[in-house]
């Protein structure tokens, strides 16, 4: 049995003052705990409270925290992590202004990543996502969603969605994966959407009974997936016993995020340009609203979702990375979260409970993640900050000196332990 004291904390969040997901007003409430030390014993949370109470317990490890910020791990609600190949090479045309249909037709775009995801080995895109993973652990994530949806045929997807299996038994971070098969409309289906969802759903037995992913997700946009499509789709998946989630209202307002809501889906992630009625909807429902502000900034077109009025409204939000080839290409939530301030104008406070206690019910983990709470796993970040407001106000930088995995060292300032 392995014990380690962390005393000296400058300010603690423990973020256990939610019973549930934080809605509204609630992501204002942040308790903060000064001089506090946190006991980890045989991979658990023991016990937390003032250091000079906690100091005398004998450890193996006692780490001084010299008056640094202390927090639960960050959760990742929303990530492409399964993918092969790079775009690059995109970016020049995107500055020169080509429009992405123009790409999409050159057989750029997401029909790059899907040829390079149905070419790629299982073995290379697991070393690949194993990479990706490492490098979320150092920016102080401690488990992360992974859609599949760069195959859109049978073997791809299921390619995909085992390799994110394998990924999460092998690697400390916690993996929970998500079927996205309807991600795109690809060239063999372009006469034919319809087609494409029904040997998608096709697959929901295969992967219920292999255990390759816990929901299912559909890109319901103008040009890709009609809100009736959707419907249909998402409730067959529910039919077979998985979680549904939306990528929704991301360019044209279709109604997705309306949609979300009256599918009882657990998140409904972009809503950039969610409407008044589907705001109002999402605030009285318990489905999370995924922000992705990275998107946004990465394309460089588009308004930033309505977080404020979100939030005034009283929905429950969390933001995420949306780490993918084409449109989000970091795997920097901190970066994610400076974009949540100064784009989204949310506050540290909001912002704080959007990567931890929301992101975690966003992936049904509100019980296990997200918190640090006596008797949960230790998933705990050491910050070289010395107050959480520090976080999203230093930008473009990793602000990590330490994260703990089950109360094992992960990451240390450059170097990982696995």
């Amino acid at each position: 049995m392995h014990t380690t004291l962390l005393y000296n904390i400058g300010q603690l969040l423990t973020m256990d003052h939610h019973n549930g997901q934080a809605h509204g007003k609630a992501m204002q409430e942040l308790p903060v705990f000064e001089d506090y030390a946190l006991f980890m014993e045989d991979g658990k949370v023991s016990k937390v409270g003032p250091s000079d109470e906690l100091e005398k317990l004998q450890a193996d490890e006692r780490v001084d925290c010299e008056g640094k910020l202390v927090t639960p791990g960050i959760v990742e609600p929303h990530t492409h992590l399964v993918f092969g190949g790079s775009r690059e090479h995109e970016m020049a045309l995107k500055q020169q202004g080509v429009p992405y249909l123009d790409i999409l037709a050159q057989g750029g775009g997401i029909l790059s990543t899907v040829k390079a995801t149905r070419e790629t080995s299982e073995e290379a895109l697991y070393e690949k996502a194993m990479f990706h993973l490492d490098r979320m652990a150092s920016y102080g994530i401690t488990t992360v969603e992974a859609k599949s949806g760069y195959g859109m045929d049978e073997e791809t997807e299921l390619k995909q969605l085992r390799v994110a299996k394998k990924a999460g038994e092998n690697h400390p971070l916690d993996v929970i994966s998500t079927f996205l098969g309807a991600h795109a409309i690809t060239k063999e289906f372009k006469e034919n959407p319809q087609a494409l969802l029904d040997e998608m759903a096709r697959l929901f037995p295969i992967i219920k009974e292999e255990g390759l992913a816990e929901f299912v997700d559909i890109f319901t946009e103008e040009g890709v997936f009609s809100v009736e499509q959707s419907r249909d789709y998402l409730q067959k998946a529910k039919e077979h016993g998985f979680d549904v989630k939306l990528h929704a209202d991301e360019i044209v307002p279709l109604g997705g995020t309306e949609l979300a809501v009256e599918l009882d889906a657990r998140s409904g992630d972009h809503l950039a340009v969610a409407s008044d009625e589907g705001i109002q909807a999402l605030a009285k429902s318990n489905t999370i609203g995924v922000l992705l502000p990275g998107t946004i900034f990465y394309l460089g077109k588009g308004d930033f979702a309505r977080a404020r009025d979100m939030i005034e409204a009283g929905a429950a939000i969390a933001i995420s990375t949306d780490f993918n080839p084409g449109s989000s290409v970091t795997e920097n939530i901190q970066l994610i979260m400076s974009l949540a301030a100064l784009k989204m104008k949310m506050t540290p406070e909001e912002i704080w409970h959007a990567v931890t206690v929301n992101a975690a019910h966003a992936i049904n983990r509100g019980e296990e993640a997200g918190q640090i709470k006596v008797g949960r796993n230790a998933d705990v970040v050491i910050w070289d900050a010395p107050n959480y407001m520090y976080i999203p106000y230093h930008y473009g930088v990793n602000h990590v000196n330490t994260v703990y995995k089950r109360g094992k060292k992960l990451y240390e300032r450059g170097s990982l332990h696995g």
